[in-house]
């Protein structure tokens, strides 16, 4: 169909720059490309523009396509000097770093629930506030020089309008409400920017610029060549748009992070800091709960066993539910909910009959699902409805990790067909924007899994006894 509109989707993530060119009514997939983003946590943005040009190569270029749209890692500090350079490498959502920072900002707003209700969240060392908290108290030459602040996907959004080299225009900065929501100076409730918590995290009355909110199906810009640019979202908000989510659904994702995000009709505000109070990219609001280890769990249980990602599942499935009593506490990188920020992982109860790769690696894949068990839980205490589970992301394709999944949150769960759900989102908030209408395109996704398996409420059990213990790890 040479007639046919094609639009671009971008997921941007921790790990690397996935691409997607899609039709715009239909959702078929025409073609794709991805590049890495080098490891760490401080990164230099100039890495993500390289990756993104390499993945859309990869892709077959976009001289077809009409619009495009980025989805990116959420929170990450993107600082500009009045000439639109960046001012230092980037800290993303996972640099621990600001946590004394993120405890500062609580209290100077009047703790924790004030900030819950102020924000939609309590603010931990992932926001964007608590990283410019940081850089105000121990960097105060480059806090000087900030003269906006991005997050990864609007940064992205605002660099893809420019030729090389042209000097860059803060009016041209644009992003969305989900994206807004992470940065702990947004209010998800009013759709505003809180400039007087940007004040007070980055010490200074100066001006600083920030991307402007547009609605979910509006174009920002376009490109040099002409393609028009979508707002773009937060990754999970992206995710949720991609899996076609609906108020009732509970998407966990398991990427470098783990999420379980629910799309809501209305605002959360979890005083206790567990639930995030998102927005999401239709209008609705997205509360979501984020643990800080995820597929790298997986990626730990490869080098612990010698074995490949699909061998790790098939040797958890010939173990028995519980790992005959081993346990694993997967606070690897720290964590941040619950907010451990320099905590480590713990194996527990450890014996002789457990010391072998089989129960190893169905104890680790159990102890980076019961994070999930506890982040939904914590959705449902919130008053948050719950009808279907959906399993997305990398980690979600190892045959283990439904069925273990299904057994530890004791009821059944959703597998769509693998894929970028992130920047399946991004594309058809793209084709949105293009087609307009008062709803995203529904598109066909493919056959959904549906998979079930008995209960077991006593790993979930022993995994929070060994959570709640008051050890150093914590």
């Amino acid at each position: 169909m040479a007639n046919r509109k094609l639009v671009a989707g971008v997921d941007s993530s921790t790990q690397s720059c996935k691409v997607v060119i899609r039709d715009a009514v239909t959702g078929e997939l025409v073609r794709e490309g991805r590049a890495s983003h080098p490891d760490g946590t401080e990164v230099n943005p100039v890495h993500w523009v390289t990756a993104l040009d390499s993945a859309i190569a990869g892709a077959g270029g976009i001289s077809d396509v009409a619009a495009i749209s980025i989805g990116g890692q959420q929170h990450g500090m993107v600082t500009l000097d009045s000439t639109g350079d960046v001012v230092r490498d980037a800290l993303l959502w996972n640099d621990t770093r600001s946590a004394a920072a993120a405890d500062a900002l609580n209290q100077e707003i009047g703790g924790p629930g004030e900030m819950a209700k102020q924000v939609g969240s309590v603010l931990v060392a992932s926001f964007t506030a608590t990283k410019l908290r940081w850089l105000a108290d121990s960097e105060k030459d480059n806090a000087a020089k900030v003269a906006a602040v991005a997050l990864p996907h609007d940064w992205l959004s605002w660099q893809i309008q420019h030729a090389g080299g042209e000097r860059k225009d803060f009016t041209k900065l644009f992003s969305d409400r989900s994206e807004a929501s992470g940065t702990g100076y947004f209010d998800p409730t009013t759709s505003q920017y809180r400039r007087d918590i940007l004040a007070m995290a980055l010490r200074t009355e100066r001006v600083i610029a920030l991307p402007k909110i547009i609605s979910p199906s509006e174009f920002g810009g376009e490109t040099p060549s002409g393609v028009k640019i979508a707002p773009g979202a937060g990754d999970n908000a992206a995710a949720a748009l991609g899996i076609q989510a609906q108020p009732g659904d509970v998407v966990v994702s398991l990427g470098t992070s783990g999420t379980a995000f629910a799309v809501s009709d209305t605002a959360t505000h979890d005083p206790s800091g567990a639930v995030a109070g998102f927005a999401d990219a239709t209008g609705r609001f997205l509360p979501l709960v984020c643990t800080l280890n995820a597929a790298r769990i997986l990626d730990a249980a490869t080098q612990i066993l010698g074995k490949t990602h699909d061998e790790v599942g098939a040797l958890a499935l010939t173990a028995k539910a519980g790992a005959n009593g081993l346990s694993l506490l997967p606070y690897f990188e720290g964590e941040r909910t619950p907010n451990r920020p320099m905590a480590t992982g713990v194996f527990s109860g450890m014996t002789l009959s457990n010391s072998n790769p089989a129960d190893i690696a169905r104890a680790m894949v159990e102890g980076m699902l019961c994070g999930l068990v506890d982040a939904v839980d914590a959705l449902e205490k919130l008053g948050v409805t719950v009808k279907r589970i959906i399993l997305i992301g990398g980690a979600a394709k190892n045959p283990a990790v439904s069925q273990i999944a299904a057994a530890l949150f004791g009821r059944e769960v959703l597998v769509p067909p693998a894929g970028e759900y992130v920047a399946n989102g991004a594309a058809r908030q793209a084709a949105w924007a293009l087609l307009g209408g008062d709803n995203a395109p529904i598109w066909d996704l493919g056959k959904i899994e549906k998979v079930s398996a008995a209960a077991t409420p006593d790993v979930i059990d022993r995994y929070r006894t060994l959570r709640d213990r008051t050890e150093p790890w914590k």
